[in-house]
């Protein structure tokens, strides 16, 4: 993410105060400077008549960046704000020291009284942090209910995030539920990192957030889970990603096992007739299950049951056959991509079957 999309650059002569209202857009400036180290509270602004732009020399200035969403101007809370902390990559952010207590459970780290003091002119306290300004920009986005989608950060940065917000004593469980814009970037993180975001969610203890992100995983390979994502995605959460493609897999053998529905003989079909069909059934189901995946998908079934059919010369057969394919590929179809448990599986399976029995 290139921080000039949400970051300012904004050139300050050097002993004055940090900027007033900014602009939208990063502003032109000379060559940046290092940034001296972060201090207790922020210069007070001097007098109007001295060190005039056109008293200062090139060389007085100094490049600070500033966030574009938290500057001394946003319109984010009633009141001004009393608190700067400071990103590990030099870049300041002003915000509210009561948002920031109030979403808190430990001071966020003890890093900040329980109450901001600030002198008339000041513009509160600076505190740095050692996040970088992404994740920093993603921790306050949270704190402040604000979705920050449009900065696109990755997998990494809003991974780091929430384990930050664990850090700084703020709960998780709280601000990454349905109806956070945090739980909301995370869901839309997960098809480009399923397991990525699986194990954040199991992490966690995030289960509304882990359910739908498992539908992602149905083509992951579980040899691939290593011991780092098993511990930090707890067992439990283990344990539910093994029965989904387990149960899966049992859904899907259980439905291959019934034959098409045999009929009555005729002259030209008999039973016998009838018994090279269901072997034929049971020679594709047999292929099918020996390569089943959690993932399988029904055009891939009837292209392996449709070809029984070119060799029966019986229409009813034909037709029963048809019947079949369609109705595993309906029973396979309503099967839950989500976790699911062999128990599930086996009430789904039998409500199924007795629908088969009552229906006309």
């Amino acid at each position: 993410m290139d921080n000039s999309e949400w970051l300012q650059f904004v050139s300050v002569p050097s002993g004055t105060a940090t900027p007033g209202p900014l602009t939208d857009k990063p502003l032109a400036v000379s060559a940046p400077t290092s940034l001296p180290p972060p201090v207790s509270q922020v210069p007070t602004p001097p007098i109007s008549q001295q060190n005039s732009p056109s008293e200062l020399s090139p060389e007085s200035t100094t490049i600070i960046s500033v966030s574009t969403t938290f500057f001394p101007a946003a319109n984010i809370g009633p009141f001004p704000p009393d608190l700067i902390f400071l990103s590990s990559d030099s870049v300041f952010f002003y915000v509210h020291s009561h948002q920031v207590l109030g979403a808190s459970e430990n001071g966020f780290q003890s890093l900040l009284p329980p109450k901001i003091r600030k002198g008339h002119e000041d513009v509160g306290p600076v505190i740095a942090l050692s996040e970088h300004s992404a994740v920093l920009n993603v921790i306050l986005h949270a704190i402040y209910n604000m979705t920050c989608s449009h900065y696109s950060p990755d997998v990494d940065t809003v991974t780091a995030a929430v384990d930050a917000l664990h850090k700084y004593g703020i709960p998780v469980t709280k601000y990454v539920t349905p109806s956070t814009p945090l739980f909301q970037l995370i869901l839309a993180l997960s098809p480009l990192a399923p397991i990525e975001m699986y194990t954040l969610a199991g992490a966690y203890d995030l289960h509304n957030l882990a359910v739908p992100i498992s539908s992602h995983l149905l083509a992951f390979s579980l040899p691939n889970v290593t011991d780092e994502l098993a511990q930090r995605m707890q067992p439990i959460y283990l344990k539910k990603l093994f029965f989904l493609h387990l149960g899966r897999i049992d859904a899907l053998k259980r439905l291959l096992l019934p034959p098409p529905q045999p009929h009555a003989p005729t002259p030209t079909c008999d039973f016998t007739e009838q018994k090279s069909l269901t072997r034929a059934w049971a020679l594709a189901s047999a292929y099918l299950a020996w390569d089943a995946r959690p993932d399988l998908s029904t055009s891939s079934i009837e292209s392996a049951l449709r070809p029984l059919g070119n060799h029966l010369t019986c229409e009813i057969c034909q037709s029963n056959l048809t019947k079949r394919i369609k109705q595993l590929i309906s029973q396979w179809a309503v099967v839950k991509f989500a976790f699911i448990s062999f128990a599930l599986v086996s009430t789904l399976l039998s409500r199924l079957s007795h629908l088969e029995h009552v229906a006309p």
